[in-house]
């Protein structure tokens, strides 16, 4: 795999809508999390806005129960109490939720659908960066549809089995289409060919904390 360099970053989170809530109940809280903003606060100074902080600043007690990449966007679903939090969790941890991202990617990608497999491990020289690692890396398994091929460019749905850091990101480098705009991944030229990264989380569906009925939440594809 090639080494790419690390780039910097100005944090400059989008302000417009300062929250936008798809749903809410006494149980659960789901959002639409924009391209651009923190899951959770970063370790540096200056990394404090993120869309947990601004959640609770609304709902107050709403906890952590999964995370999205700062330049992902769409469903993120967080728990409302302690219980509701940790039932939630433990779908994710059990692979009893459904994930469906929406990619676009550099290149024609050939044939309909396909399955990556192959084990993640976080770059110990690169951090925050992950990698390709058949020795440490842990399990990871990525399908993919394709949608469409528009130009130089091919639109694809992506439903992860498993939630390591960058899966998506690193499993269609793997295969030769970097997803367009990722900073991390991507080189120069497929970096320019849009101004966000092109990745989305389309839909996810959970089991509702009480009772167990399965609810499915779309977010609007932003590109």
């Amino acid at each position: 795999m090639t080494n790419l360099r690390l780039r910097s970053f100005t944090y400059d989170p989008p302000m417009q809508p300062f929250l936008d809530v798809l749903y809410a109940d006494d149980d659960i809280v789901v959002l639409n999390k924009p391209s651009g903003l923190l899951s959770v606060p970063g370790k540096r100074p200056g990394l404090e806005d993120c869309l947990t902080t601004r959640t609770q600043s609304r709902y107050e007690g709403a906890t952590l129960v999964h995370r999205l990449d700062k330049d992902t966007s769409g469903v993120f679903i967080m728990g409302r109490h302690h219980r509701a939090q940790r039932h939630l969790s433990r779908q994710f941890e059990q692979r009893r939720t459904t994930k469906r991202y929406i990619a676009r990617v550099d290149g024609t990608v050939a044939g309909d659908t396909g399955t990556v497999d192959l084990p993640i491990a976080t770059d110990p020289v690169n951090r925050p960066m992950q990698r390709i690692d058949h020795e440490t890396g842990r399990p990871a398994i990525t399908h993919w549809r394709v949608l469409d091929h528009e130009g130089g460019a091919t639109r694809i749905e992506l439903t992860p089995e498993t939630g390591r850091s960058h899966q998506l990101r690193l499993h269609m480098l793997s295969i030769g289409h970097p997803i367009l705009g990722d900073n991390f991944y991507a080189d120069d030229r497929v970096l320019a060919l849009a101004d966000r990264l092109q990745l989305h989380a389309a839909s996810l569906t959970v089991r509702h904390p009480t009772g167990g009925t399965p609810m499915t939440f779309f977010a609007p594809i932003p590109f």
